[in-house]
């Protein structure tokens, strides 16, 4: 199973960062949308490693799908064919109140950019018309000034995140692979992601869509590292639990009452409350602790028969990259077919 680790620093440390995170074996880097831009670390880390890189994800509502268009062809060119865009949808009142822009239907509106950028994207690798007329986005006007012409690398996939049943199925349907978000369970996975992309995936002929989990990792092999771990993946676990766009994944455990909890708390500022509630059934049901081989193993458990690849996070703890290498290391040798995956297995 190949492993993709989070590019955690901002771009003017990004490179130096990258080439660390690739030392470790880890097949591939990913950024998200924080307290930098997405792209920008990706930029720097594209010409000092020989890794996959990815967008985990962009932030698409508040883009134009011309904007994100040329971050992916620049990105695909500069990394050698390695570029994967992932987008996200956001919340709406992030999209409101931090981006100033447009909430309604957001998986209509996800689709439609994922269409036009594909559309865009074709029209330049095939020097055809652009020629896009969807609900949301129009792209009729690229004269050749603004062509930069095919991608030597070709177009790169384009990945879509989603947590509930109708995005998700959005993905099937028009993605070239679901991130599936970082906050979820084996029993939510299972009993809603997996069937939302059996429904997009019937409405559609084209072959070679990708599941791709996250995971929350809480790894060490002192009792002190393992302790550390687990403070720092326990506060991520808080903040996701107080948001009502997450209740899904706690409700299909029958631990709906605590996103109120967590919420109300989150209002008044009381963290140390926060991270209370999570307890250690709920810490290693929608995160994985342990030492690096028993994290492996439990990855393999929960996604060995649907994905071929991982993107693993280490919230709110400095990991010690041995045990990233030793956790690459664990996966990269599990015993796994090489042939890609390319539609859920039920059981």
């Amino acid at each position: 199973m190949k492993v993709e680790i989070q590019l955690d620093a901002p771009p003017v440390d990004a490179a130096r960062r990258a080439v660390e995170l690739a030392g470790t074996g880890a097949a591939g880097l990913f950024t998200f949308e924080g307290p930098h831009d997405v792209f920008f670390p990706l930029v720097a880390a594209a010409g000092v490693v020989d890794v996959d890189l990815a967008t985990n994800v962009a932030i698409a509502l508040p883009r134009s799908p011309m904007h994100l268009a040329n971050a992916a062809w620049d990105l695909q060119s500069m990394s050698g064919g390695r570029f994967r865009l992932g987008l996200g949808s956001q919340i709406r009142p992030h999209i409101e109140k931090r981006y100033s822009s447009t909430w309604s239907r957001p998986a209509a509106r996800m689709r439609d950019t994922v269409l036009a950028v594909r559309a865009i994207l074709e029209a330049w690798q095939n020097g055809t018309r652009l020629d896009y007329r969807g609900e949301f986005h129009t792209h009729t006007l690229m004269p050749p000034t603004f062509v930069p012409g095919p991608n030597p690398h070709g177009v790169p996939p384009i990945l879509l995140g989603a947590l509930g049943p109708v995005m998700t199925r959005t993905a099937a349907e028009v993605a070239d692979g679901l991130l599936v978000m970082p906050f979820h369970s084996e029993r939510h996975f299972h009993e809603r992601t997996l069937p939302a992309v059996d429904l997009g995936l019937a409405r559609r002929e084209r072959d070679g869509f990708e599941i791709v989990p996250q995971v929350i990792v809480a790894t060490g092999r002192t009792d002190a590292e393992l302790s550390a771990a687990a403070t720092g993946v326990r506060a991520l676990l808080a903040f996701y639990g107080s948001t009502p766009a997450y209740r899904p994944v706690l409700e299909v455990e029958g631990w709906a009452h605590l996103q109120e909890q967590l919420n109300t708390l989150s209002k008044r500022g009381a963290i140390a409350e926060m991270i209370a509630l999570i307890d250690d059934t709920m810490l290693e049901t929608l995160a994985v602790r342990g030492t690096p081989e028993e994290c492996a193993a439990e990855i393999v458990r929960r996604f060995g028969d649907h994905a071929d690849r991982v993107c693993c996070y280490f919230p709110g703890y400095d990991v010690d990259l041995t045990h990233v290498r030793d956790l690459v290391a664990a996966l990269s040798t599990d015993a796994l077919s090489a042939t890609p995956r390319t539609a859920p297995v039920h059981r």
